[in-house]
């Protein structure tokens, strides 16, 4: 055989040998590459491995890769008509919606104590009207000799103890002392029942203001910009040099 023609063949072969080298470890790489990629599964979004992966929730899905979807919910917002509907309806609703959980304790203790104060001054006002209108028709009917047993107790009760009831009955002290207890108590009560309105109104706004700024940006910026101004000569006035103070709050 020719030498040239060897060397030839040997120079074919080392090249087949180095094709050969260089390619298999991208046939090996490609072949380890699985057919299906776990996704990660949040509230927010599919994310894979291998390009955005952040941590590895509990919950895993293998998907093919062909398949493998990346969609971002849009960001909360909530709508203030909801919020101001939801509030109407229920107490602390639109506080709800607007994910504003820590406002549900301070709605429903405000309610609570209102309906505590509504409850008392009622009550009270109840014993007051009923011992008043009682002890004025004890006293018409011992004027026409009514027996002490068949008078009401419940004017009884307001009597200081160990006094004698029959000498409070034509008392109008006593009597006076009831009914401005009735008058007091009721007024209260009333205006109990005023404040749980107001506490309602105040609910209903703050949901429908806070949906409405749920998106306005607080983020501190107090600064301020000093620049050079120069106003131009006018028929009123010559040039004038001085200073432009900005702040933005």
């Amino acid at each position: 055989m020719n030498r040239g023609v060897c060397i030839s063949y040997v120079r074919a072969f080392r090249w087949v040998v180095y094709l050969f080298l260089i390619h298999t470890p991208l046939i090996s790489a490609y072949s380890a590459v699985p057919d299906t990629i776990p996704v990660i599964i949040t509230d927010d979004a599919f994310y894979y491995f291998g390009d955005s992966l952040i941590s590895a929730p509990q919950d895993t899905l293998a998907m093919p890769v062909e398949k493998i979807i990346t969609k971002a919910k849009d960001p909360f917002t909530p709508n203030p008509k909801t919020a101001r509907n939801m509030a109407f309806i229920f107490p602390g609703a639109g506080q709800f919606y607007n994910r504003q959980y820590w406002k549900l304790p301070i709605v429903y203790g405000g309610f609570m104590g209102c309906a505590y104060a509504i409850s008392w001054n009622n009550r009270t006002y109840q014993d007051y009207k009923n011992a008043y209108y009682s002890i004025v028709r004890d006293a018409e009917a011992a004027r026409q000799e009514t027996p002490p047993e068949n008078w009401n107790e419940n004017w009884t009760v307001f009597v200081p103890g160990g006094r004698d009831p029959d000498s409070y009955l034509n008392n109008s002290s006593f009597r006076s002392s009831l009914k401005r207890g009735k008058d007091y108590f009721r007024r209260y009560r009333d205006l109990s029942i005023i404040i749980t309105a107001g506490v309602y109104l105040i609910c209903v706004a703050d949901a429908f203001v806070d949906a409405q700024m749920f998106d306005f940006d607080v983020s501190p910026d107090l600064s301020f910009h000093v620049t050079p101004l120069i106003t131009p000569a006018n028929f009123y006035q010559s040039r004038t040099y001085g200073f432009n103070v900005c702040m933005t709050f």
